[in-house]
């Protein structure tokens, strides 16, 4: 084989094995860590590109992650109460009520049933452009994109940063499923007695 030949050949190898590698490098570089407001981003930004709000929760703050368990235990316990103490047609109705969210697996899941159905994908979807900035004080940060949108993140005590613009929304929902269960709990009570004078 002469040098001419022999350069053609390592040129086309080197091709067939140096632009799959730079591919592959550029497109799956690895994102920031998730104790940076940047690499929760990303991840997030990743999730609601593949429509799997689960895929995210974890980057949700603590107590944002908190109230969902809360609302699925809530839930849960009132559903049970109903199931064993409500005459019909109230415990069918109120059973259709609770379900979803009492029938949800976990947290990650109540959080993914509320995501669809208050449509917070086209909420974040507006804008997920890239980091043009990361504003940091102290355990609090803002992502702020290339289009000018600022997302809130606190640092959780694990180190990763977590969304904040849910938690409120959450909370709420939390304890309104905390204070339901108190009002089945008693319904409940008073149909029991109500039965067991009967007998």
């Amino acid at each position: 084989m002469n040098k001419r030949a022999l350069r053609l050949w390592l040129a086309i190898v080197a091709a067939v094995v140096l632009v799959p590698t730079l591919l592959y490098v550029v497109l799956h570089r690895p994102f920031p860590a998730d104790t940076t407001p940047e690499g929760a981003y990303k991840r997030i930004a990743r999730s609601v590109a593949e429509d799997d709000p689960r895929g995210f929760f974890a980057y949700l703050e603590t107590e944002a992650q908190w109230a969902c368990f809360t609302i699925h235990d809530m839930r849960a316990k009132a559903s049970r109460r109903v199931e064993a103490s409500y005459p019909e047609p109230q415990r069918t109705e109120m059973l259709a009520q609770y379900k979803e969210m009492a029938d949800a697996a976990d947290g990650s899941h109540v959080f993914a049933l509320l995501y669809r159905e208050r449509g917070w994908a086209r909420r974040l979807r507006r804008d997920l452009s890239g980091v043009a900035k990361v504003d940091t004080e102290g355990d609090r940060a803002s992502v702020v994109t290339a289009q000018g949108t600022r997302y809130p993140f606190r640092r959780r005590e694990n180190g990763i940063w977590g969304l904040t613009i849910f938690t409120a929304e959450l909370l709420a929902d939390a304890e309104k499923a905390t204070r339901d269960l108190a009002v089945v709990s008693a319904a409940a009570d008073d149909y029991d007695r109500a039965r067991g004078a009967k007998r």
